[in-house]
């Protein structure tokens, strides 16, 4: 087990990706804090809890913690970071992996829907980790990976309207940079997923229920591809790479 008795974050776990990667982090031995909006106390129209979530992990043996947060909201970041520190007194890994989009063109784009996107995605993704650094700045030892996609591509997100998404998560990439430099030397390494491929969740066969998506990959490609960036040695940090990229990697071999 790789990650044996390691405490792992991982926001946006209710269900989809983030529910993937939580429950390979568990059968790979960690415990894991399940963070998200959608709670039994406050459900969505989407499928999945992160009660159900953490239900799930709690049944492989590890412990779980369920936490609702809006990872876009400080307090509630705080709120988690406190409690996850209260129930298991350290941090090991935090997967930023929350995010929403809002499919538009630009001049269609309302201010308070771009501001969504970019408080969720981006300010999330910095909430959580300067909510979690310092307590793996005082351990000597840590991990973060931020989540971007392939729509950083400007001419592929121009075409299917979502600019907003695609400044966001170049932002979170350019993030994921600088964080490295000035953390390598702390112990702490911070890496980016970019997830380049069509992904089958809860959330696209909602809004798309007539679509094939025999051809899609499942979120546990992308799970597979972030337990091997998490498995790296704190010396590998600052790296954008694709699942793509990862899962060659794998097929061939490397480590």
């Amino acid at each position: 087990m790789r990650f044996e008795d390691k405490v792992c974050v991982v926001t946006g776990a209710s269900r989809g990706i983030g529910k993937a990667i939580a429950l390979a982090l568990a059968r790979e031995g960690a415990h894991v804090v399940v963070t998200a909006r959608s709670s039994e106390e406050s459900p969505t129209k989407l499928p999945g809890t992160i009660e159900e979530t953490a239900r799930l992990i709690q049944g492989m043996g590890r412990r779980a913690l369920a936490v609702p947060c809006n990872v876009a909201d400080e307090a509630q970041v705080e709120e988690l970071a406190r409690r996850t520190l209260e129930e298991f007194g350290r941090v090991d890994i935090l997967i930023n992996n929350a995010g929403v989009s809002y499919p538009a063109p630009f001049l269609e784009t309302p201010i308070r829907r771009w501001d969504l996107v970019m408080n969720v995605n981006l300010r999330g993704t910095v909430l959580c980790s300067m909510a979690f650094l310092p307590r793996m700045v005082e351990q000597g030892q840590g991990k973060i990976i931020n989540v971007s996609s392939g729509a950083v591509n400007a001419e592929m997100a121009a075409q299917v309207g979502l600019l907003s998404y695609s400044v966001a998560k170049a932002a979170i990439e350019q993030l994921t940079r600088g964080l490295a430099v000035e953390l390598a030397p702390k112990g702490v390494a911070v890496n980016c997923l970019r997830i380049d491929m069509s992904v089958v969740t809860e959330g696209w066969t909602y809004l798309n229920p007539h679509r094939d998506y025999s051809d899609w990959e499942k979120p546990e490609t992308v799970a597979d591809a972030t337990l091997w960036l998490a498995a790296q040695d704190t010396s590998f940090t600052g790296r954008v790479l694709s699942v793509t990229e990862i899962v060659q990697r794998l097929q061939q071999g490397s480590s």
